[in-house]
């Protein structure tokens, strides 16, 4: 069951990187893959929350805001700030590979800043309730559609054709690494070191996994 499985991974056992002197960190491309794909399962977790509570906002009832809050603050925080980023790392060896490798990745960047751009309005409009301030109902569904609709279709785009692309790549070319020093923060959530900030999110991510 993929909510059972994404949830099974929270703590998964990595051994697979290579770290130099200092600060410096390489993976091998065929593991960083494997850490998207991941964490792909485990965004697609996080939206199920997501969609949940809002469809608590349609049907009249009060959602668990803090919930919310922290369901975007994880989006936000570390899917645009550090899953994305590792995805351009990906898809710049692809470009500087074979040309039919780079078809359409010129669709990615935009994509990108368009999907972070949503889910900042989103958590904007979450943030602003928990202050006080008044937001409609149909506001908040309609951005959530969005953001969620645009996300969802990015994802599944990837890996319908992007990642597959990325994984005849490196099952030719296996000794591939690439440097993520400055990207390489644990997932606070489904990491191995899980931040207490987020500990009502893994509750929510706990019970879900028992329905």
């Amino acid at each position: 069951m993929l909510i059972q499985r994404g949830f099974d991974i929270i703590a998964p056992e990595k051994n697979k990187r290579g770290q130099g002197k200092g600060t410096d960190m390489t993976i091998l491309l065929s593991d960083l893959l494997d850490d998207l794909r991941e964490d792909h399962r485990n965004m697609a977790i996080v939206l199920d929350l997501l969609e949940q509570q809002v469809d608590h906002i349609r049907n009249s009832e009060r959602p668990d805001y803090e919930l919310l809050h922290d369901v975007m603050r994880y989006l936000t925080v570390y899917s645009d700030a550090v899953h994305h980023p590792k995805e351009d790392l990906l898809y710049a060896r692809m470009k500087a590979g074979k040309s039919e490798l780079a078809t359409k990745l010129e669709r990615v960047e935009p994509e990108h800043e368009e999907i972070a751009a949503f889910g900042k309005a989103l958590r904007h409009d979450i943030e602003a309730i928990e202050s006080g301030t008044a937001v409609t109902r149909n506001r908040v569904i309609d951005d959530t559609a969005q953001y969620v609709a645009n996300l969802r279709q990015h994802m599944a785009w990837e890996e319908q054709d992007l990642f597959q692309r990325a994984r005849e790549m490196v099952e030719k070319e296996k000794a591939m690494f690439v440097d993520i020093s400055h990207l390489d923060r644990l997932d606070p959530v489904f990491g191995p070191e899980r931040e207490h900030s987020f500990a009502n999110l893994l509750q929510s991510i706990k019970d879900l996994a028992r329905t």
